[in-house]
């Protein structure tokens, strides 16, 4: 599988087209050290991290309870920071448990600081991946580096019109019309 083009940027996608999703989902990791657990992973700040403990690969699970749309992945890196703890290549895998996982991006990265846009939408297609599960697995770091350092994670689904399953594609965007937008 070739690696993808991800973008490297300083703010998080634009929340009108897509939504962060990773609030629905448990996280687990395979391994951490005492005071840098996987809720640093989710706690919304760039000065924390979670810090694998062990051999490679480093995973993270993110578990859903119900099939959900996937369209983007996020990562907060910061090489300057973190140098040998920063990972250079990173698989991201979906499925429906952590069983039947299949390797649907495989991510190299070269110094990165910032957040890491890993686009999810499967070749040749504009749907959506849908999984119930999905897996960051950690394959190698910056200068052979062993544990690894990740500061931030946010998964991103569409955001739904509610129009939409009505059989309407107008999106209302003043107030006056949107309150006529769904039957009371």
């Amino acid at each position: 599988m070739t690696a993808p083009a991800v973008s490297i940027t300083t703010t998080l996608p634009d929340s009108r087209s897509i939504r962060e999703i990773g609030n629905l989902a448990v996280w687990t990791v395979t391994s951490a050290k005492p005071g840098n657990g996987v809720e640093l992973l989710r706690d919304g700040r760039e000065d924390t991290y979670w810090q694998s403990d062990g051999s490679q690969p480093h995973l993270v699970n993110i578990q859903f309870q119900k099939k959900v749309r996937l369209q983007e992945l996020t990562i907060y890196l910061d090489y300057k920071l973190d140098e040998s703890y920063t990972p250079t290549k990173i698989s991201v895998r979906a499925g429906t448990s952590v069983y039947d996982l299949k390797e649907i991006k495989m991510v190299e990265l070269s110094e990165p600081i910032g957040w890491v846009q890993i686009p999810l939408q499967p070749p040749n297609t504009t749907d959506n991946l849908k999984a119930y599960c999905m897996q960051l697995a950690i394959l190698s770091n910056h200068q052979n580096g062993r544990d690894t350092h990740i500061r931030q994670i946010k998964v991103f689904g569409p955001r739904h019109d509610i129009l939409q399953p009505l059989g309407q594609d107008i999106g209302f965007t003043t107030v006056e019309f949107s309150q006529f937008a769904t039957v009371r």
